[in-house]
């Protein structure tokens, strides 16, 4: 199983499962309260809309792996899915988004926990795809947060995106086409509480230090490396860092 490089089995889902129905729900109080979804968000040519359609729709790409596998390939690529959805009126995108991430969230609740199921080019089980939806409405949620200027509330959730993050060393090593380093990396950071999260050997070389938020920003790609507080020991440590991500 590919898994794009990302082994989350120490993670139970049953654990993760209502941080990702809770996120859901703090970026839908968010996008009902305002009233002009046609704002700009930071990627280009999107705008709040297109957002909530791209989680919308990436819902419904889920749906179609779960239940019908051999449809999966048929799937449209995100950039088209949100123009599409985008386009919708405002209630009828929004009511398709609530009712999409309900029955992704109890689909992959009673899923069976080695049932693998496609996910563009890899294989991957529910104990992954939970954690990844979290990620991405976290993610995209940041790109609307930045589109209407309020200030994001770190949540202990953090620790679900942070852990794809340390865990997605290798596929981002692969995706910037580097060699995946053999040395363990060290990671501590410091959660929204002032608790700091820890993954790695202690005596590691290659350490990276710094906040839960920062981690989590860099490693979705929504702040460059230089607007975080991020530091980094050791070359491969630096260039993790410059490369991260927990996409491909």
């Amino acid at each position: 199983m590919l898994n794009y490089g990302l082994d989350m089995s120490a993670v139970p889902r049953d654990l993760v499962q209502p941080d990702l129905v809770a996120e859901g729900e703090e970026l839908d109080a968010l996008v009902s309260a305002e009233p002009d979804w046609t704002r700009p968000t930071p990627a280009v040519g999107w705008t709040i809309a297109h957002q909530i359609a791209h989680l919308a729709a990436a819902d419904a790409n889920v749906l179609i792996a779960l239940r019908n596998p051999e449809a999966f390939e048929q799937v449209q690529d995100a950039d088209h899915q949100a123009a599409v959805g985008a386009a919708k009126p405002r209630s009828v995108l929004l009511d398709e988004w609530r009712t999409g991430r309900t029955e992704v969230a109890a689909a992959l609740r009673d899923v069976p926990v080695d049932q693998e199921f496609p996910w563009f080019g890899a294989q991957v089980t529910a104990t992954l795809m939970v954690p990844l939806r979290l990620m991405e409405i976290w993610a995209h949620g940041q790109d609307i947060l930045d589109a209407v200027g309020v200030k994001r509330r770190p949540t202990a959730r953090l620790r679900h995106v942070a852990s794809l993050g340390v865990v997605g060393v290798g596929l981002s090593f692969y995706a910037a086409q580097l060699p995946v380093p053999a040395e363990p990396f060290r990671v501590e950071l410091t959660g929204p509480d002032g608790e700091t999260w820890v993954w790695g050997p202690e005596d590691a070389e290659q350490q990276v230090r710094g906040s839960a938020l920062d981690f989590c920003l860099r490693v979705t790609r929504r702040r460059a490396l230089a607007e975080t507080g991020l530091m980094a020991v050791g070359a491969d440590a630096r260039k993790w860092l410059e490369v991260a991500r927990v996409f491909l």
